[in-house]
């Protein structure tokens, strides 16, 4: 399976220490009855380690799923979890949640009122369009695929080039003009690690790496771009 994460910038202007101090103690205990059966559902972080600009650790939450068993529904109990990664960049702090866009959201929302008591304290990280291009532009030959959004084609939302539609410099230069770059696959440079990333920061590895390694490249190529697009706003 590919590897997903997804990258949030912190708003409220804190430290690794004043995370780490709050996050430690984070444990909610819900319970949901399901098919005559009571489940108690556990959400924490554990497993916190903080070392210099980064903090890290697991965010593990319970869930109940119906199962078919023999024609019966019945109800089990699933853990998901993510690990997740404070890290100060200069004036910035963001957190890279490694799970599927949907389930780092959540976590970025209950994180984001258990730390500061608001929802809107952690949101998306965002490259800008500039960025992107640039980014693509470095190193054209190891796009895969780039899709355009914003575009001004009325009654379309996206536009995708791939494979040897890449290469038409014209056709790229024209879709620039209707709209921006919203995703791209490439080939990591110096590498053949195959990435995607969208401009609200979601990330996917399809070449199977280690998870150390997939944060690695995290914070070596997409961390900058955020930084840099802070930098121009």
């Amino acid at each position: 399976m590919p590897l997903a994460a997804k990258v949030f910038e912190v708003k409220p202007e804190t430290s690794l220490e004043e995370l780490a101090d709050k996050l430690r103690d984070y444990r909610v205990v819900d319970e949901r009855s399901e098919e005559d059966k009571v489940f108690e559902l556990v959400t924490e972080v554990r497993d916190l380690d903080l070392r210099g600009d980064i903090l890290e650790g697991v965010f593990s939450r319970d869930k109940v799923i119906l199962v078919n068993q023999r024609g019966r529904r019945v109800p089990v109990l699933k853990t998901v979890e993510a690990r997740i990664i404070f890290r100060r960049l200069g004036d910035l702090t963001l957190l890279t949640v490694v799970q599927e866009k949907h389930f780092a959201n959540a976590v970025a929302t209950l994180l984001s009122h258990h730390l500061f008591l608001s929802y809107k304290a952690i949101i998306e990280a965002r490259i800008s369009p500039e960025v992107m291009r640039e980014f693509h532009e470095r190193n054209p030959e190891g796009t895969k695929v780039i899709y355009f959004d914003g575009l001004d084609f009325p009654e379309v939302d996206k536009l995708a080039l791939y494979g040897p539609s890449l290469k038409d410099a014209s056709l790229y230069e024209e879709y620039l003009q209707h709209g921006n770059i919203w995703y791209i696959v490439f080939t990591v440079s110096g590498t053949n690690r195959v990435m995607g990333l969208t401009r609200n920061c979601v990330v996917t590895s399809f070449t199977r790496m280690p998870e150390s390694e997939f944060i690695e490249y995290i914070h070596g190529i997409v961390h900058p771009l955020i930084e840099e697009s802070r930098k121009r706003m």
